[in-house]
């Protein structure tokens, strides 16, 4: 498929579009759980994709590079504005941005009137952070786990206002998801109004089941704010399904978008309440727009995800999850038993997909991914968190990996753990 025939299709085909028809027709057939294991299949997405020889790239959470089709378009989306200049933000940006709101919508299954575009997911959450009339002695529930520029701005509320950060830790096997309700229930006081959950957590790549932890939260008159980060166009799900009252991404990751986009989705009875981070006194309290004011910004990226978009839909979010939790499984039952392995997620295939953590005995998790680096040619990243009791190397496969290159990575664990 080439640049123009991608640009022109944008926003639904076959995938057909991408490996060809004939391909296409024998693999069509094929239940997702199926499809996860034929290699050959696979292998033509991973043509879509322009990958360095150098190394294996085995950290695709912190952003996932976006494939060539979408990086084609949204080159051309540069060229466009550019030479559009001022002419192009004065009479068109509004209008285009609000399309590819409305896609995005569409997407997450949400109102487009609950949904903005933002920068990131730590933007998207800060926003919400921030915009709570917080009082002195109000409460707001975390994790150790969570991710740090969440909690660095619940300490930023804590210092201005009085407000109280609670911490909890979530166990890495938990033996049931009641045991994780009941974990977060424990921390709820009469002075909490608000809860923080990861729908995957970031270090260890365990998926939380938040649906039961909104359901509790909001029995007790809790709301609840979801990092999903790691989740959108990763796991296949709707947003609204989910019954957060705030929900924040962002799509450099698993939706493959140009770095700097995200989205933040406010339930529509929550938004009148927020108080908006840079003011716009021309929108209603009622209206989300009004958490929206990004001045004079890069409006190619937001452009390109219409393409992105369209690449995971001929791709489809079921094929993908399956993929992604294919591979992640592929590599980790090789080495959870081995002598020296620590593994930093789930043992229950249910509780994770793409992302997990390993770590070996003795060796700091930032030395491990050095000498995964420097000796095996693999890229990882090594995360230590003491707090998380966490000291491993997350690896974050792609539907570009191929189970070649898993092999070498769990050749190169076992040799480094035997040492």
């Amino acid at each position: 498929m080439n640049k123009r025939e991608f640009l022109r299709t944008a926003g639904g085909a076959s995938l057909g579009l991408l490996i060809g028809d004939s391909l296409w027709a024998k693999y069509a057939p094929m239940p997702a759980a199926a499809l996860a294991r034929e290699e050959d299949f696979w292998t033509e997405i991973r043509g879509k994709y322009l990958l360095k020889p150098d190394y294996i790239n085995l950290e695709n959470g912190y952003f996932s590079m976006q494939s060539q089709p979408v990086l084609e378009a949204f080159i051309e989306k540069v060229r466009y504005i550019n030479t559009e200049g001022s002419y192009y933000y004065r009479t068109r940006l509004i209008p285009d941005k609000t399309a590819m709101r409305d896609k995005l919508a569409a997407l997450a299954g949400c109102a487009p009137e609950e949904l903005i575009i933002t920068r990131n997911t730590t933007e998207s959450l800060d926003t919400v952070i921030a915009g709570y009339d917080w009082k002195p002695g109000d409460e707001a529930i975390m994790a150790q786990q969570d991710y740090g520029a969440m909690r660095d701005m619940f300490k930023l509320q804590a210092r201005r206002y009085g407000m109280v950060p609670v911490d909890l830790s979530v166990p890495t096997d938990p033996k049931s998801d009641d045991e994780l309700v009941q974990l977060y229930a424990n921390a709820i006081t009469p002075k909490t109004r608000l809860l923080m959950v990861c729908h995957i957590i970031n270090v260890t790549g365990q998926v939380m089941p938040v649906k039961k932890i909104v359901d509790m939260a909001h029995a007790r008159g809790v709301d609840v704010m979801v990092d999903g980060a790691h989740a959108f166009a990763h796991l296949d799900y709707r947003i609204p399904d989910l019954g957060a009252d705030y929900y924040g991404a962002s799509l450099h990751k698993w939706l493959g978008c140009p770095i700097g986009s995200g989205i933040l989705y406010v339930k529509r009875d929550k938004v009148a309440k927020l108080w908006p981070v840079y003011a716009d006194a021309s929108m209603a309290d009622d209206d989300i727009r009004k958490l929206n004011h990004t001045g004079t910004h890069p409006a190619h990226t937001d452009l390109a995800i219409e393409n992105a978009i369209a690449f995971h839909q001929m791709l489809g979010a079921e094929r993908k999850e399956a993929r992604l939790r294919y591979l992640q499984n592929y590599w980790t039952k090789q080495v959870r038993d081995v002598p020296n392995v620590v593994m930093y997620t789930p043992s229950d295939p249910g509780r994770s997909c793409a992302i997990a953590n390993v770590g070996v005995k003795g060796i700091p998790a930032r030395t491990l991914a050095k000498k995964l680096l420097d000796d095996y040619k693999i890229w990882t990243v090594g995360i230590e968190n003491p707090a998380a009791s966490v000291n491993g190397t997350r690896v974050t496969p792609h539907v570009y990996t191929t189970t070649a290159e898993l092999d070498a990575f769990v050749k190169a664990i076992k040799a480094i753990a035997s040492t």
